[in-house]
This record gives C-alpha cells, structure tokens and sequence, in this order.
C-alpha cells in the first residue's frame, strides 16, 4: 500500500492506463473494447448509466472526495490557511488559468471548439508530484510547498467551471434536499469519536451514495457531491478517510478514468484537418501554462510581504511552469464535458490533452532534473563551508 501511496508509482499506472487505452483503441481490438465502454449497466427503467459514465460520474466522485478533503486540509491548517500564504501562488495560479485560455481562444477563435476553453486550465497533482520525486532530489521545500498550493488552486477553478459551466436545467428541490443530506454528512461525521463507530461509517456510507444520487439526479454533474463531501466531513476522520481511500484511488479509480478517457481513434486525416480544439489544447497546456504561471509569478514576486513566502528564482517559476501544463485527469475531465455533445471534437481534445501533457511532462522532467543539479551543486558548495547550515537551510524531498 505504501507504494502506492508515493507520488512516483500512481503516476506511472495513470499514464500507462491512458497508453494503453490508445493503443486498445487504435487496434482490432478497438470497435469491441469501446462497444464495452457503451455497456449500460444499472436498474433497468430506475437508473441506469453506460460504464463510461459509471466511471467518469461515479468513481471520479471519489477521486474529488478525497482531492476536497486535501483542499479542506490546505485551506484551515495548511500552506493556504491565510491570505498572506495564499498570496504568490494564487497570482500564479490566476496566470496558469488566464493565459492558457486567451492561447486557446486563439486557435479555436468563434469555432465549434471555443466552447473547451477551460480544458487547459487544469493540473494534474499526481503527475506533478511524481515528476518532483522522480527528478527533483534535491530541491528546496519550498519549490513543492509552492506547487502543491498552485495545483491545489487550480483545482478549486476546475471544481468551479464543472459546476457553473456544466450544469444544465437543475432541480433545486434535488438540489436542496442533496444539501440537507450534506449537511447531515457533516454533523454525523463529528460523532465518529477517536476511532469510529461502524454503525456510524456504516450511515456515513449511506449518506454519501445518498447524496451523490440526489446531486446526480438534479443536473448538476456529480462530482461536486464529492467535492461537497470532503469539504464538509470533520477534519481528523476524513483525513483518516483520504489515508485508507488513497491506494484505491491511485490504483483504480485514476487508471480507470485515465484508460476510459484516452480510449480515443487517432483520426487518420492530415495536421491541417485537425480541430482548432486538439491544437488549442497542445498549444496552450506547455506553452500557456509556463508563460502563464512564470510571468505571474515573477510578478508575485514582487507585490506584499516577500518574507512571506518561499524565494523563488525565475527558473524556479519557469521549472513550476511547465509542471503545471501537466493537466491530464481534471482536463480529460473537463474536455469530456465540455464536448459531450460532439465526439469528433471531444477525441480530438483528448487527443490534446494527452500530447500536450505529455509535452509539458518531457520539458517538466528536464527543468525539474536542472534545478535539481542547480540546488545540490549549491548545496555541497555550502557544506564545504558549513556543513550544519547546509543541513538547516537545504531540506530534501525524496
């Protein structure tokens, strides 16, 4: 369990569930597989979803459950429990969401693909952590401390655009009734005491699907039950809670939504017929993420208190930046939704979203491996001289 509850091993299931997806998809053995995806399952005549909606509204709730629990943690104990901590990476963040768009918009213009605007505003936590472990040994805290807050960010904006941009004609008495439920989450969560009760679990459980269905149910997309979940469960058990949940969500529920996702047809036509949307997605995760998070955050760099948060060189931010354009799950996410409608498009989104990703992934490994050589050359220069310093003011992440 404790492999996969490190940040390089999930990441390297997720992007291994998404390869095989294309290769499956791309093969004989495609029409079949995807054929399967389409299987409904469910009560027949009560509620019935295919197995792709099963995975992408379903399991991705837990996914958002436990990412909330994480947000709640940030937001009241963590690097975001005050505006003064908040304050550099929120401008950051703010630049890794608004210049990817604007790239987007570029390509994409007044077309049939304008509406997947928010697709590159994502990223991907996971993938961005495992890249941070697997090459940069050696960095600062303060680097991953700065990132987290950033990628944590940038989920509060894809939470968001899900649930204001994808929302069609909503039930407010389902709506009302999931916050009742909710709420009542919330309070009986407090009741668990140090250990638990399993019949109180047990009620949480039920509550949970409960309020899940009824959010399902109201035309809102149903990840935000999980979302509302984990913001309202009480600190302590639902960290207990992320802790047991993170294996099942690193090893099934990511692999599983990753490997649906990218279950797409490479379409067999030239570069120039491709949609404005497969090349706003390219385009913007890599490059308008690292101008985006780079730019704004040398500018936060310059604004309040610069005690208040960690030094952080140009190249710092630059290296930040292209973690950042690692969108992956939450774009896959968003670009399933925002194409719902139109297939050709939506594939061809997906089809963005992972080569731009996969782009920003290669530049993430080489800029993250040179910082890394940057700080440890800096750090045995220090040693020379004083090894005790070295030790106090250059923590490692492995």
């Amino acid at each position: 369990m404790s492999l996969l509850r490190s940040a390089r091993f999930p990441a390297i299931i997720l992007l291994s569930a998404a390869i095989l997806a294309l290769i499956l998809a791309n093969s004989p053995a495609g029409p079949a597989v995807v054929a399967l995806k389409e299987t409904y399952l469910g009560i027949p005549g009560v509620f019935e979803m295919s197995i792709g909606h099963w995975i992408q509204d379903g399991l991705l709730a837990v996914f958002f459950f436990v990412v909330a629990v994480e947000l709640q943690f940030e937001l009241t104990s963590g690097e975001l429990n005050s505006a003064r901590k908040a304050l550099q990476p929120a401008i950051a963040a703010a630049g890794g969401v608004i210049v990817p768009i604007a790239v987007f918009l570029l390509f994409a213009g007044t077309s049939d693909a304008s509406g997947g605007w928010p697709i590159p505003t994502a990223t991907d936590i996971a993938f961005a952590l495992g890249v941070l472990a697997v090459f940069g040994k050696g960095l600062p805290s303060g680097i991953r401390i700065f990132l987290l807050a950033l990628a944590i960010l940038d989920d509060i904006v894809g939470i968001v655009f899900i649930a204001v941009l994808f929302t069609d004609g909503v039930n407010v008495a389902l709506l009302a009734f999931a916050a009742v439920a909710v709420v009542a989450f919330g309070i009986l969560s407090r009741m668990t005491g140090g250990r638990g009760h399993v019949a109180v679990v047990v009620l949480l459980v039920v509550i949970g699907i409960v309020t899940w269905v009824l959010v399902y149910l109201s035309g809102v997309h149903a990840t935000i039950a999980g979302v509302a979940l984990g913001l309202a469960m009480a600190q302590q058990p639902a960290l207990r809670t992320r802790h047991a949940m993170e294996p099942w969500v690193n090893a099934v529920v990511l692999p599983l939504f990753a490997f649906s996702a990218a279950l797409v047809v490479i379409p067999q036509v030239s570069p120039t017929e491709l949609s404005p949307a497969f090349w706003g997605v390219l385009v913007a995760l890599p490059v308008g993420k690292i101008i985006g998070i780079t730019v704004f955050g040398w500018i936060s760099l310059r604004v309040g208190n610069r005690g208040a948060t960690p030094h952080l060189s140009f190249l710092d931010l630059l290296a930040a930046g292209s973690l950042g354009g690692i969108g992956f799950t939450v774009s896959l996410l968003l670009s399933e939704l925002a194409f719902a409608g139109r297939p050709l498009i939506r594939d061809e989104a997906t089809l963005g979203v992972l080569a731009g990703s996969a782009i920003s992934l290669i530049l993430a490994a080489l800029l993250v491996a040179q910082r890394a050589r940057s700080y440890r050359r800096r750090g045995a220069v220090a040693a020379e001289h004083d090894p005790i310093h070295e030790t106090a003011e250059e923590p490692r992440i492995t």
